[in-house]
């Protein structure tokens, strides 16, 4: 870790447009789940269909794309990751920084509002809030360091992580139930299955591929991520 990275880093994501799309889905989930509570339908099984499709199928991955490629791919595009570059800081603690940087913003942004949503539902019944929180915050380490890795090699990071995201996961993964053993957003929902007693969530990865695979893709990930930021010359060409 390098505090000055990451000052920069939580400056550039906060400080932009960017706090704005950090902000609309967690309010929209909140929103969401007062409207349950106020108009009666906060049942267990609709707590759980909202935390499951919205929180975890649609909003983590979205907020890991902004957050993970955030970090780094507008400094690789803009050239500004040069200056960065040029300071005595080795390149994989560079990466590291603006991991655990990503990470935390989707703590904040994503496993928060998911308890608190799961809270106002359920408060702590059969233990959906923290399942979910607790598989958000997990998922989101994994999409964190995928989305990074994707900014660091390919300037269609965006695109490619939209096409895995809502196309593989969303997609491909309700037809093809082989596709759902390489999907994040279900390894999340393994660790919420087996934390939350509700009959109504059932996992379609077991926990024992789930974390591992989690393990594997996030330090991986991360490991080469600062091993490509290596292949950057000071002139910002490969």
């Amino acid at each position: 870790m390098n505090t000055v990275v990451a000052g920069i880093t939580y400056r550039a994501l906060l400080g932009r447009r960017r706090i704005i799309l950090l902000l609309l889905l967690p309010l929209a989930l909140i929103g969401l789940a007062v409207l349950f509570r106020v108009f009666g339908a906060a049942d267990q099984r609709s707590a759980v269909l909202l935390l499951q499709n919205f929180a975890i199928g649609t909003m983590l991955p979205l907020l890991g794309l902004i957050a993970g490629t955030g970090v780094i791919a507008p400094e690789i595009d803009d050239g500004t990751i040069i200056h960065l570059m040029s300071k005595p800081i080795s390149r994989p603690t560079i990466v590291t920084t603006k991991f655990v940087v990503a990470t935390s913003l989707l703590a904040l942004f994503a496993a928060v509002p998911t308890y608190v949503s799961g809270w106002l539902l359920l408060r702590n019944e059969d233990g959906v809030a923290a399942g979910f929180a607790l598989g958000t915050l997990a998922a989101g380490i994994a999409y964190a360091a995928l989305f990074l890795l994707l900014g660091v090699v390919t300037r269609h990071a965006v695109t490619i992580g939209i096409v895995y995201a809502l196309v593989w996961e969303s997609l491909i993964g309700n037809f093809v139930p082989g596709a759902r053993r390489f999907s994040i957003q279900r390894w999340g929902q393994s660790i919420a299955d087996q934390i939350s007693d509700s009959p109504f969530l059932k996992a379609d990865v077991a926990l024992g591929f789930a974390i591992p695979a989690m393990l594997v893709v996030t330090v991986v990930a991360v490991a080469l991520a600062g091993q490509r930021l290596r292949a950057f010359s000071l002139t910002g060409e490969e």
